[in-house]
């Protein structure tokens, strides 16, 4: 059976508040409907879906803060999650200092512990965490599900260009799509990637 890692990526106050350095406009759309995915996701009964928050988290002088403004510090309101999003005791954090959660983390040890074959991202930027975080879970030989209401980058064009950038190797689904799947007993991921060079 397939089991899968819903990926809560950066919905913190930097990045989904409005008074956050890197604000996303989208966020407050796609916080309504991760907080629905996130409720049927606590009330499924097995462990065959998990919800993994990925919080970035920097140092004071991280060498990130090079060629972004300062944002997420570790310790700061910033870094927080956002109130409507907070994890529940027992749900896993990994903390980034780079786009991908993958990248100087223990979450690939995580989910390999956890046998999850799938990785469904979720969160901001589109086009940046997000499409940094699903590459490298195809490097990983992770099946790769983003959901496209799910998540949000700074503008539409930016969203436009991730998801497109994601379809080459990734299912691109709604939240309801992916949750109707689970519910017929069918694999979500199924027909995902782009095996025929159709994407343009």
């Amino acid at each position: 059976m397939s089991k899968h890692a819903i990926l809560i990526i950066d919905m913190l106050n930097d990045f989904a508040n409005e008074k956050g350095s890197l604000y996303c406009p989208g966020s407050a759309k796609i916080t309504k409907n991760l907080q629905g995915l996130i409720k049927w996701v606590r009330e499924r009964k097995g462990d065959d879906i998990q919800l993994v928050y990925v919080q970035e988290s920097h140092r004071k002088n991280d060498a990130d803060f090079r060629v972004r403004p300062v944002h997420a510090v570790k310790g700061t309101w910033g870094a927080d999650f956002i109130k409507e999003l907070y994890p529940e005791s027992g749900e896993y954090i990994v903390q980034k200092r780079r786009h991908s959660g993958f990248a100087y983390t223990d979450l690939d040890l995580y989910l390999r512990e956890e046998n999850i074959d799938t990785v469904v991202v979720t969160g901001v930027w589109t086009n940046v965490c997000v499409r940094s975080t699903a590459t490298d879970a195809l490097a990983r030989a992770y099946r790769v599900i983003a959901l496209s209401d799910g998540c949000d980058s700074k503008t539409e064009e930016m969203q436009e260009y991730g998801l497109k950038d994601l379809s080459i190797f990734a299912k691109i689904m709604t939240i309801d799509e992916y949750k109707d799947a689970w519910e017929k007993g069918l694999d979500p991921w199924e027909g995902g990637g782009d095996k025929e060079n159709k994407v343009k």
